[in-house]
This record gives C-alpha cells, sequence and structure tokens, in this order.
C-alpha cells in the first residue's frame, strides 16, 4: 500500500465511549459529554486517534439512545448541542477525531416524522415508514423482532401495521422514499459542518429490507442505497465510516469497503463473535469455544480484504460481553490474558476498536438479581424464557455470560466510591472489583493493561507492517496456540500466543532467534513451551 497512499484511518487506532457508563459530571449517576471532555486527556495519554461516541442525540431511552427522536438535538441526560460542540473542538484540539454513533435504520417512535406519519394515510409523512394493511390480530407476515415478539405494531386509527425490527418504539425508515434519504443527508452533511470525523452506522445492513419477502438484511438494493448515502455525504470529507453489519461475508465486505471509497471505509463483520453460540441458536444459546474455527474465521477476513477493502478489529463493543472474561481469564490470569488477546488483536491488518475498559481488563459483572440489569433485551430474554419453562440458573447463566449490560456497568476510574464514575446513584451499578482493576492504579503501574495497550497502539505507529503486511495463519489446526505472520516488502513479523491457560508446546521459537521481540506479556525468552495466556510480537528484516 505505501504510507503515500495511505488513509490517515488506516493507522488509527479508535477508542469507543457508551457515554451513559463513561463519566458522570454532575451527579445525577449518568454519564455526560461534559464527562467525556474531562477524560480527554487520559484518551491522549492512551494514544487514541479518534473517538466513537454511542448515541447522544435526544431519546426516549428505550433502547439506550439507539431510538432516535431528534438528530439534530442532544438529549438533555448527556447535555446540550453546545457540549457537544465543545466536545468536537477540545478533541481536535488533542489531534482526536468524534465519531458519531448514526442509526438510520429506524427512529423513535417519538420522532417528528412518526408523529405525523401516524394522523394519516395521506399525511406527507406517512410513507417515511413502512406499513401494510391489515385486521387487527392478523399480523402481515410472522417476521419476529430482534427484542423479542412480532415485528408488526397495530395503529388502529389507520388501520394498518407498521414494521420494526427492533423495539415495538423504533419504527423502521422506508428507505425506498427518496425524500426520507434526503432528509437522512441533510442531517449528515449538517453534522460534518460542525466537525465530526466520521460516523458508524448502526445495522445498516437492514435499511433495504423486503419484509414481504421476510429479508431483513443485504436487501436487493442495499449498496444502491449506500453508494448515494456515501456520493451525497461522506465523499464531501475526509471522513471515517465504519459500517455496523451482522449478515456481511468478505464478499459484501468488499464492496462496503472498497479502497475506491465509494461506501465505506470498513464495516464491523460479527461472524468471529458467534462461533462460541450454538449453531443456528440464539446468542444465549452457550457453546464452548471452537477455537480452531476462530483462528481460521479471523484468517479469512485477513486474507479475504488484503488490497480490496478494509477489516475493522475488535473485540468488545456495548453490545457484547467483557473478552476477557469470554475468552480469556477472568481470575488468576486476567491481566495476562487480557494482555494477550489485546496483541493478537493488535497485530492483524484493519483499524483497531478499544471499547471504554477494554485497556483496563475489565470483567463481566455477575448481578445476585435480574432487578439489577437495566438492558431491554436481557430483560425480555428473561421473562420470555422463564416463561417457556426455562430453569432460572440456566437463564441467569445466559446473563451472566451474554448480557450487554457486562459492557455497561461503569467505567472504574479510581477506587473511591463508585469507581469515580458519579457522586450520585448510578444508573446501573458498579462492578465490585472497582478496586482492584480501575484506571488510576494502572496508569502507575507499567505493568499493567493499560501500558500494555499504550505500547501496542505505539508500535502501529511506528512499524508500517502493522498496516500493509500480508496476512499468514501458522499452525492453523493447533489447539493452543494462535501464531501467525505480517509481511511486507522487507519486514517479517510474529504474532505468537498461548490462548489456553496450559502450557503449550510450540514449534516456532527456533526459527525466530535471531528476531527482536517487540512486545511481550510476561517476562524472559521465547521457548519452547508456551506458558499459559503468554503472548509476544517479534520482527525481523526479511532475508
Amino acid at each position: 500500500m505505501g504510507e503515500k497512499n495511505r488513509k490517515w484511518w488506516q493507522n488509527a487506532v479508535v477508542y469507543q465511549i457508551y457515554p451513559r457508563s463513561f463519566q458522570d459530571s454532575d451527579g445525577d449517576g449518568c454519564g455526560d459529554i461534559q464527562g467525556i471532555i474531562s477524560r480527554l486527556d487520559y484518551l491522549k495519554d492512551l494514544g487514541i486517534d479518534a473517538v466513537w461516541i454511542s448515541p447522544v442525540y435526544r431519546s426516549p431511552q428505550d433502547d439506550n439512545g439507539y431510538d432516535i427522536s431528534d438528530y439534530q438535538d442532544i438529549d438533555p441526560m448527556f447535555g446540550t448541542l453546545s457540549d457537544m460542540e465543545e466536545l468536537i473542538r477540545e478533541a481536535d484540539r488533542r489531534g482526536i477525531k468524534i465519531i458519531m454513533d448514526l442509526v438510520l435504520n429506524h427512529t423513535s417512535d417519538e420522532h417528528r416524522w412518526f408523529h405525523e406519519a401516524v394522523k394519516g394515510k395521506d399525511n406527507p409523512y406517512h410513507d417515511y415508514y413502512v406499513w401494510r394493511d391489515g385486521e387487527e390480530g392478523t399480523y402481515p407476515n410472522d417476521m419476529k423482532a430482534a427484542f423479542g415478539g412480532p415485528a408488526w405494531e397495530w395503529v388502529p386509527e389507520l388501520k394498518q401495521y407498521y414494521f420494526h425490527q427492533f423495539s415495538v418504539k423504533q419504527p423502521d425508515l422506508n428507505w425506498e422514499n427518496p425524500k426520507v434519504r434526503r432528509e437522512i443527508y441533510d442531517m449528515i452533511l449538517w453534522w460534518m459542518k460542525k466537525g465530526v470525523g466520521g460516523f458508524r452506522l448502526d445495522v445498516i445492513d437492514q435499511i433495504a429490507k423486503e419484509p414481504d419477502l421476510g429479508i431483513t438484511s443485504n436487501g436487493p438494493r442495499l449498496h444502491e442505497f449506500l453508494r448515494e448515502l456515501s456520493r451525497e455525504t461522506f465523499q464531501k470529507g475526509d471522513l471515517i465510516t465504519v459500517g455496523e453489519a451482522w449478515g456481511a461475508t468478505p464478499a459484501i465486505a468488499e464492496k462496503y469497503s472498497c479502497p475506491d471509497g465509494s461506501e465505506f471505509s470498513m464495516v464491523f463483520q460479527f461472524e468471529h463473535m458467534v462461533i462460541d453460540q450454538q449453531e443456528g441458536k440464539e446468542k444465549w444459546d452457550l457453546a464452548p469455544l471452537s477455537f480452531v474455527k476462530l483462528k481460521k474465521c479471523l484468517e479469512k477476513w485477513q486474507t479475504g480484504l488484503y488490497k480490496k477493502g478494509w477489516n475493522s478489529l475488535f473485540w468488545d463493543n456495548h453490545d457484547l460481553p467483557r473478552i476477557v472474561s469470554r475468552w480469556g481469564d477472568d481470575g488468576g490470569y486476567r491481566v495476562r490474558s487480557a494482555k494477550m488477546l489485546a496483541a493478537v488483536l493488535h497485530g492483524m491488518q484493519g483499524t483497531p476498536y478499544i471499547y471504554q475498559g477494554e485497556e483496563l481488563g475489565m470483567t463481566n459483572v455477575r448481578f445476585d438479581s435480574i432487578d439489577k440489569y437495566r438492558d431491554i433485551e436481557t430483560l425480555n430474554m428473561y421473562r420470555e424464557r422463564l416463561e417457556a419453562g426455562y430453569d432460572e440458573k440456566e437463564i441467569m447463566d445466559s446473563v451472566y455470560a451474554k448480557s450487554r449490560d457486562n459492557a455497561r456497568t461503569p467505567m472504574q476510574w479510581n477506587s473511591q466510591e463508585n469507581a469515580g464514575f458519579t457522586t450520585g446513584t448510578p444508573w446501573i451499578e458498579v462492578n465490585p472489583n472497582y478496586r482492584e482493576i480501575n484506571a488510576e492504579e494502572e496508569m502507575k503501574n507499567p505493568d499493567s493493561v493499560y501500558q500494555f495497550y499504550r505500547r501496542l497502539i505505539r508500535l502501529r505507529k511506528t512499524y508500517p507492517v502493522f498496516a500493509d503486511g500480508r496476512f499468514e495463519l501458522l499452525l492453523p489446526d493447533d489447539r493452543r496456540i494462535f501464531a501467525y505472520t505480517r509481511t511486507d516488502c522487507d519486514t517479517e513479523m510474529l504474532v505468537c500466543a498461548n490462548f489456553t491457560g496450559e502450557p503449550a508446546a510450540c514449534p516456532l521459537a527456533a526459527q525466530w532467534e535471531d528476531a527482536e521481540v517487540l512486545i511481550h506479556n510476561c517476562g524472559g525468552g521465547f521457548g519452547e513451551e508456551m506458558r499459559p495466556y503468554e503472548a509476544l510480537m517479534m520482527l525481523r528484516k526479511r532475508r
């Protein structure tokens, strides 16, 4: 690729903030924009280049802000529009770009468009949403919503159903209507003028749905819509854009992340994140991690998009459980396994995303009662499975493993009350382990998870092989070792990790005796037997 042809975001590391849980500035128990501003120096010290902020738009908060009632205003819970403008300015002063989270598949049912839409079939806004005629109690089809129940909601005054893929309070927009698309483009251009550095597009692969055919993702007009969206908005600036696409394959992702910039910079695909659930079942139906399958999945994406597109790299986000509790060891090997997972991910080609607290090795939480959980998806699943006769312990085991609230407990800043997150009562309880795991302690400790992330970020900015190198998976069928090389025109890098809590034989050490160790999560050298959760990166000139 070469440095001259590289886009800024191909060297960048992005940090995701879930604003409600990041930092509270006014004691109301909920994180806010001024809280984010107060922590910008922490983010600058970490070394990140951009911050993706989950939605802070005005919202009834039925789905924690992913139900937007006004795209061009800030929810009072988080502050004001002037706070947002200040955040953009202050971040820019520190060399950090702000990435807004856009939800373009649906709005809140409290959005003014929907208020108008339900007034009558002849209202100009009625066709902004997806409607079907029908009779009460007889749904247009048997499609289900992602959060449970039917995907259709009856409006008696209109004698029509509206379509919602998520909560009943999140009616889907009708992208077939060019007026809808124009409204969306004008709103995006408005934010671009305010200086935002990019957008993350929530469930964007679902905008071209065909509900009569049961099609939600990858509808026939999807890429037509996306190219128009990009042409009318993103291509008018130097932005980072990332689409959330649960149904993506490498072939589809080539279109999304084509180097010509016709759609997005990259996509979030989740194939690697569903390997620990039962085939064909819901995410709550747990299965042991198939490690060999994980390696081959990541290899497929690394090789499939090489020189054709661009990968996003992530283990965690606001919808996923904490990776150290999921595929690491959040007990005795918490620090070492958190570093191992970081090394494996950050050595690959793509743009890495760090979710708040991941750089500290924050863990899942185990609340003793379902009443302490706040996530709509978790609460709906608990109720539905209890009614279906599931054992409550089995349900809670699924909650402990996969609830979105695992990622949403407050950021652990220090060992003071409520982890320094708020002076009030937090909207969701803090993980009790904050006295041992917090940013203040880790910033002081040279061997902490935080300092390991700082070093990884610096390495990515120092060596071009991270951005440009070709990926090759080594030992593909080994059930303990994750090893791969990255190779560019003059450099070869090895990333080697023991993904288990047991010692593991590794035949690669002798072949790399002459290489420089870039980073290592254990003391000592690279031996023929790797210690539990050991990981290292090595570099040498090509022979």
